[in-house]
């Protein structure tokens, strides 16, 4: 797959994304409404009102299969054949950190010595503060992302998914689903 077309793949994911933005909790602060409870549905973790961060990343992973590039470009990068397959890789994790042991257990490009790295779009960059997102752009200093449970003001916790631009020393690791 050339890098032109593994870019136009990774883009879809975050276009998955993008189409949620200004999605919000109903009731406000709830942890919970009819769309987030469709994100916190992709998880192993049942129920509602709690923080779902993770739960936006699965979901929009989970969508990202229904493209046909991108099921493609997961085939030829994963394996993935079948809709069993997909459903046994893709993340099912509510918890942020929980992507670092289920990216290592896939055998996903991992690192947290991002400077070193030009990041991708598409790669999901979790946060010392226990929080996760998907980066959209990297400015070296600066990364732009796409997060759920995140406010429009600055918070990693807060009641929708939305636009960010965060520092990159805040990252704990970044994880790349296709290669460059």
């Amino acid at each position: 797959m050339s890098s032109l077309s593994t870019f136009a793949v990774r883009q879809r994911l975050i276009d998955i994304a993008r189409a949620e933005v200004g999605t919000v909790e109903k009731p406000a602060a709830s942890n919970s409404g009819p769309r987030v409870k469709e994100y916190q549905s992709t998880t192993t973790l049942g129920g509602t009102g709690w923080p779902w961060c993770a739960a936006f990343v699965c979901w929009c992973i989970q969508q990202w299969w229904k493209d046909p590039a991108s099921r493609l470009a997961l085939e030829r990068a994963h394996g993935l054949k079948t809709d069993a397959d997909f459903e046994k890789w893709r993340p099912k994790t509510a918890a942020a950190f929980g992507f670092h042991q289920w990216a290592e257990s896939r055998k996903l490009e991992m690192f947290n010595d991002a400077p070193a790295h030009v990041l991708k779009t598409g790669d999901i960059m979790t946060f010392d503060m226990s929080h996760i997102g998907l980066v959209i752009t990297d400015y070296s200093d600066r990364v732009q992302t796409i997060e759920g449970n995140t406010s429009d003001t600055g918070s990693r916790d807060g009641g929708g998914v939305f636009i960010k631009t965060r520092r990159r020393s805040e990252a704990r690791r970044f994880i790349r689903l296709l290669p460059p």
